[in-house]
């Protein structure tokens, strides 16, 4: 299945948070989107750098962006806010699960062997980690043109375009927030 948007809505922050801005595009030659955990997880959190990932994650939700994300990487999401955020199971569960209550997304919930497969072998050519083989696979099979992350582990691959939502700069903050 391919998605095609024909109308992107992007709300993003200035550099010192003192405006929004707000960016209305014709067509939406990013998408479809599909959403890696890290983005999942940080839209969740409270921390100072959470707002291109929630931006993301609203715009999915209001059917303003086509996103693709499969069901595993709400699993990924939770061992994240729990693990690294410090939220409660209770709590961590009670937010993906309103997420998961989203109608406008595309949730992927197949696990067919080519795909697990073609997984692994991505992750051995790309030398990344078999979750994100699994992504990359998941992306290409549904068409996606962009892959949302904060890392750059996505890059390895030429099938679809990666977009690190995070700058250099809020990375930093980010890992000073989480004490790294």
């Amino acid at each position: 299945m391919i998605l095609i948007s024909v109308r992107s809505y992007r709300r993003s922050v200035t550099p010192d948070r003192s405006a929004v801005i707000d960016d209305v595009n014709q067509y939406d030659a990013g998408g479809p989107y599909l959403f890696d955990v890290g983005v999942i997880a940080l839209a969740h959190t409270e921390t100072p750098v959470r707002e291109s990932a929630l931006s993301y994650v609203r715009d999915a939700v209001a059917g303003e962006i086509d996103a693709v994300v499969p069901y595993p990487a709400l699993f990924g999401a939770h061992t994240v806010l729990t693990t690294y955020y410090g939220l409660s199971n209770a709590d961590a569960s009670r937010l993906l699960e309103n997420f998961m209550d989203a109608k406008r997304i595309h949730w992927y919930d197949e696990l067919p062997e080519h795909v697990v497969r073609g997984g692994f072998s991505r992750a051995s050519d790309a030398n990344v980690g078999g979750w994100d083989g699994y992504y990359a696979q998941v992306a290409i099979d549904e068409g996606v043109n962009t892959v949302l992350t904060i890392d750059d582990d996505f890059e390895r691959f030429d099938a679809f375009e990666t977009e690190i939502i995070l700058s250099p700069d809020e990375f930093r903050e980010l890992n000073r927030f989480l004490g790294n």
